[in-house]
């Protein structure tokens, strides 16, 4: 069982792991930290689920930024950890499959996280870590960021990863990277969909931060409506996206934060938000 974290309450408090998890002015940073490649093993999935949920439950947590230290972002699933199994009894199958459904329930539950979760993008992120990039609402990297899906190359294709990519790139971009497991650069990357920003490495923390900031300060329960209502919609043909969103739309207006918003614009004031 992996060694998991807890974030605390102080600015300046950060506990170590797989996972480094601080939590300052509503915004949760988990780092990997599973040198040198940052690779998704059980134990960094499992620290990560864990984080998950506690942040969900949290109500001082308003905004998740999934970061990495070193060189690479996430080089995606730990290849010697699958290897390893092919001795078992039925050749690896059930640590395959406890793999690779544990890292589609990882990707699901940032989706469906109410709280909004940006990826900081530093170096490769490459297979799964390249699905974790486009399963977060927001990605943000650095002009030296590259970006791929590499099953390909070694007779793997990158199924799970496809999901998040498919929905985060157009179809024929999505294919593309797919199809010939090549790296694309930050502009491509960025073009494709898969990231929302691109900016000088030495002000990445900088950037990300500011965005965090930013949604911090909305209403966290409107932010929670507004997610929720996103994915779901996406999935629907339009005229049921419209139904769905125009009664999301009425029952938001229904609620405390929603009131006092439209207040504070009428009376020209800040808005106190009381996440009900």
């Amino acid at each position: 069982m992996a060694e998991v974290v807890s974030f605390k309450k102080e600015a300046d408090k950060a506990t170590h792991g797989p996972v480094i998890s601080s939590l300052a002015d509503g915004i949760l940073r988990l780092v990997l930290d599973n040198p040198p490649a940052n690779v998704l093993s059980i134990a960094v999935m499992e620290a990560l689920h864990a984080e998950l949920d506690r942040a969900a439950e949290d109500k001082d947590v308003r905004v998740i930024v999934i970061a990495s230290t070193g060189n690479l972002f996430s080089a995606g699933h730990d290849l010697k950890e699958l290897t390893a199994h092919r001795t078992d009894p039925d050749n690896g199958r059930a640590f395959f499959d406890k793999t690779m459904r544990l890292c589609s329930d990882l990707m699901l539950k940032i989706t469906h996280l109410p709280k909004p979760v940006i990826a900081e993008v530093d170096g490769l992120a490459t297979a799964a870590g390249c699905q974790l990039v486009a399963s977060c609402d927001l990605a943000i990297c650095t002009d030296t960021a590259t970006f791929c899906t590499p099953g390909v190359n070694i007779g793997l294709f990158c199924s799970t990863p496809m999901v998040a990519l498919s929905r985060a790139a157009t179809r024929k971009q999505a294919m593309e990277m797919l199809l010939t497991g090549e790296t694309i650069d930050a502009q491509n990357a960025r073009e494709f969909g898969l990231v929302n920003r691109i900016v000088p490495k030495q002000y990445l923390g900088q950037v990300v931060q500011k965005y965090a900031t930013i949604i911090a300060s909305k209403s966290p329960l409107t932010l929670k409506i507004g997610k929720e209502a996103f994915y779901r919609q996406a999935e629907m043909p339009i005229e049921a996206a419209y139904d769905y969103a125009a009664g999301v739309m009425v029952e938001n207006m229904m609620v405390r934060d929603a009131q006092e918003g439209i207040s504070a614009v009428l009376e020209k004031r800040e808005p106190e938000w009381k996440g009900e």
